[in-house]
């Protein structure tokens, strides 16, 4: 029995949308499918404004040009991410400076923000590590202390919250993935949330490659011209209508992918009891919405020897990111400062086999792997 790391799960409703877009005679972005999924999102979890985009790349990088970011300006970033976190600012000309991880899970440590702050920073960015909240009143606190901009890259954290309030939804602006690899898919496919009213009217503007165009379909102008800077972030309607199919099964999937971390969960805990491996650690202010389990051998060796034994019993598991302030790109960038937590994480963490379809029978032969290999 083999076991990947990963499945897409499709409804049964994507062909149907997908044709139905064709047929509606636009397949261009902003049509009738990107408003549907822009007004079920924002009703959901009362986004003040969402824009799908082609990736969470892409919504990265609206932000930061939204938030003004340029040469000489100091942006936050956790070293345990992946590259667009950073990347986005990078672009833009300005200098990362990296944030360690936390000893509980692999956010960034809110308490060590403060000591990053200088007198060239503009904006902070989080990562709710596999849909686990960051402890965001203290982010938003040194934000709000600093006149700091905060973006919330929740790439995993669909359907995730912050003491009930919904990730991405609380920061600047949130970004969303809607890759094959997460709760809800595209293919590709991304969002951002704008949360804060004054940056509403300019992104509509940044969507639109730097045009009015979105004023001019509303019939606030009489015609459309370039007004700013922008990119094609758009994706095109037959990304929107299979995401569209999706939202409309959130419920179902996100009940199911709970159930399988709730499982992993309860089957492990022997382990950590044992002292053999860690388990994610879930604050009281977080949520769980099954986006990926993860646990944490003894060290990179063990780590290492476990993927292996894995893989020879059939089960995909993985590691993940490299530690940006040491990747070959930013190495002689970064100032020196040592992030041992982020080190951590990186040497030890191993993320397991998780998809809508993984069913009780798979999950045991992983378990049974875990076992057979501490055994």
């Amino acid at each position: 029995m083999h076991i990947p790391f990963n499945r897409p799960y499709f409804t049964g409703n994507e062909i149907n949308t997908m044709i139905k877009a064709a047929m509606a005679g636009q397949i261009s972005g902003n049509g009738a499918y990107t408003r549907k999924c822009h007004q079920l999102i924002e009703k959901r979890y009362g986004f003040r404004k969402v824009l799908l985009t082609t990736s969470c790349t892409d919504a990265l990088e609206m932000s930061a040009l939204l938030s003004g970011v340029g040469p000489g300006d100091e942006v936050i970033v956790p070293s345990y991410t992946f590259v667009s976190s950073a990347n986005a600012f990078v672009l833009r000309g300005a200098r990362i400076v990296f944030a360690d991880s936390n000893p509980r899970n692999p956010n960034i440590d809110a308490d060590q923000l403060e000591s990053l702050v200088t007198a060239h920073t503009k904006a902070i960015v989080v990562v709710h590590y596999a849909g686990i909240a960051c402890d965001m009143d203290r982010v938003m606190e040194v934000a709000r202390k600093h006149e700091l901009l905060v973006i919330e890259d929740a790439a995993h954290s669909i359907d995730s919250y912050y003491r009930n309030k919904p990730l991405g939804g609380i920061g600047h602006f949130g970004t969303f993935s809607y890759h094959e690899t997460k709760n809800i898919i595209a293919g590709e496919g991304g969002a951002l949330v704008v949360n804060d009213e004054r940056f509403a009217a300019r992104a509509d503007i940044v969507w639109e490659k730097g045009t009015n165009r979105v004023a001019f379909k509303r019939g606030e102008v009489d015609k459309y011209e370039w007004v700013d800077m922008g990119s094609s972030y758009l994706p095109s309607e037959i990304v929107a209508a299979i995401l569209h199919s999706q939202l409309g099964a959130i419920d179902k999937i996100q009940k199911k992918r709970r159930e399988i971390w709730h499982a992993y969960y309860r089957l492990l805990k022997p382990f950590e009891e044992s002292g053999d491996a860690v388990l994610p650690v879930i604050p009281d202010y977080a949520t769980v919405n099954g986006h990926i389990f993860y646990l944490l051998a003894e060290d990179v060796k063990t780590r290492d020897r476990l993927l292996r034994h894995l893989g020879k019993k059939g089960v995909q598991a993985l590691f993940h990111y490299i530690p940006l302030h040491r990747s070959p790109f930013y190495r002689d960038k970064h100032d020196g400062r040592e992030l041992p937590w982020a080190e951590s994480y990186a040497a030890r963490l191993i993320r397991l086999p998780f998809y809508f379809e993984l069913e009780p029978k798979q999950i045991e032969t992983v378990i049974k792997g875990i076992f057979s290999f501490y055994k």
